[in-house]
């Protein structure tokens, strides 16, 4: 572009949506105006329903603090199509209808772990942190999430949690320490399991702050 070139601010001109058969997901061609006022096209896909609050889904960093072990957090093994692998992840699960992030990040914990007892002001897990909107493929899709920070306060004794999972739901927990977190991911990976991108870059910026401190 030439420095003495006009810049003006992308602008989307309209939305058109391609006809499938498609119950969960759209796809649209969006049509937009760069910022040298070029009409472009851009394909996205979509979920067909987003809550009235505009977000998608929540995504669940859990530290577990016990009485005398490190500090940990809870990761989770399953089977994702699209990718055609077992994912290593964080908890997650779309936002229902009237739900605050919050809520829906402790009745997911609970349901995918076992921890917490799914409602704020019961039990031993709170929300300690609700990140800003964040965008997860925006290359490809609108999809955005939350990242909700729980903490999960644990007695010596405590059992191990047994999860509360839906019919059809294959998942795997795991109880990793913070301070294993890269290593274990190091690990999967060299199994064969895809990692998750918003995981590995949880683990891979504890591993930088400890480069750093």
């Amino acid at each position: 572009m030439s420095s003495n070139s006009k810049v003006q601010e992308p602008e989307i001109l309209g939305v058109e949506e391609y006809k499938t058969d498609a119950k969960w997901l759209k796809l649209e061609n969006i049509r937009w105006k760069d910022q040298e006022g070029k009409e472009r096209n851009w394909e996205v896909a979509n979920r067909t329903k987003r809550p009235k609050a505009g977000v998608d889904s929540v995504h669940i960093l859990a530290l577990l603090h016990h009485p005398s072990k490190p500090v940990s957090t809870i990761i989770i093994e399953q089977y994702r199509p699209p990718a055609g692998a077992t994912v290593i992840e964080l908890p997650a699960g779309l936002i229902d209808e009237g739900e605050d992030a919050g809520t829906t990040a402790l009745r997911e914990l609970h349901e995918e772990t076992g921890y917490g007892f799914g409602k704020a002001g019961e039990g031993n897990a709170s929300v300690k942190e609700v990140s800003d909107v964040l965008v997860k493929d925006p290359g490809m899709s609108g999809a955005n999430m939350h990242l909700v920070t729980v903490d999960v306060k644990l007695g010596e004794d405590d059992p191990e949690p047994e999860q509360k999972l839906e019919p059809g739901e294959h998942i795997i927990k795991r109880v990793v320490a913070l301070k294993d977190l890269h290593s274990t991911l190091k690990d999967y990976s060299k199994r064969g399991f895809a990692v998750d991108a918003l995981i590995s870059s949880i683990a891979q910026g504890w591993q930088l702050s400890k480069q750093f401190a």
